[in-house]
């Protein structure tokens, strides 16, 4: 029998992640089954399961996926010969996660499942450490670019900011799946009216 090659394993992990976020987001975590993902994603559950232990597994491995994400976009935006500002950093976070999670509900119920699932809780503590450090590095950058704004360093002005543009970008996340009437335009022009610029 032949080989399996790398490539063609992890066409077939994300194949499966992206049929396990479609049934995430249609049934909630909770309701939705490794069979829903089946119906999704074509394949057998013995191929399901050749890659991800269960539900749990494969749930972790999405939001990995998810958030991993973003953080390769700020990284490059960051990169760039002009960093984003704060409120650019938040636009490319939010618009990222709301063009991965069409329905931003599945980022909910990671953040609830993270406070009663040890393994789910390991991962957003993961994930969220490498986001953060991405977040981190593409807010330093700018803050390099204006050192009027930054007395004390752009360290320093960064760690200050940190948890206000984490609290913003899980409020977007949070008002965007809540509130049908949520306009994202207005959340950006009310965020760079308070964010350093």
């Amino acid at each position: 029998m032949p080989r399996v090659s790398a490539a063609h394993r992890e066409e077939r992990r994300r194949q499966i992640r992206a049929a396990a976020l479609r049934a995430f987001a249609t049934k909630g975590y909770q309701y939705a089954s490794i069979a829903d993902v089946v119906a999704e994603s074509g394949l057998s559950a013995g191929a399901i399961y050749t890659h991800y232990s269960g539900k749990q597994e494969l749930f972790a491995a999405v939001a990995e996926e998810v958030l991993s994400r973003r953080g390769a976009e700020l990284g490059a935006a960051a990169r760039g010969d002009q960093p984003p500002s704060p409120t650019e950093v938040l636009m490319i976070l939010a618009r990222g996660m709301a063009r991965d999670l069409v329905d931003g509900r599945v980022l909910l119920q990671l953040w609830a499942e993270s406070t009663v699932d040890p393994e789910i809780h390991q991962v957003v503590q993961r994930v969220g450490a490498s986001f953060r450090g991405v977040l981190s590095e593409a807010l330093t950058a700018w803050y390099r670019t204006r050192p009027d704004l930054a007395p004390d360093g752009p360290e320093a002005a960064t760690a200050a900011l940190l948890p206000v543009m984490m609290a913003l970008g899980q409020g977007f996340q949070t008002q965007r799946a809540m509130f049908d009437d949520f306009d994202a335009e207005a959340y950006f022009t009310a965020a760079r009216a308070v964010l350093p610029s």
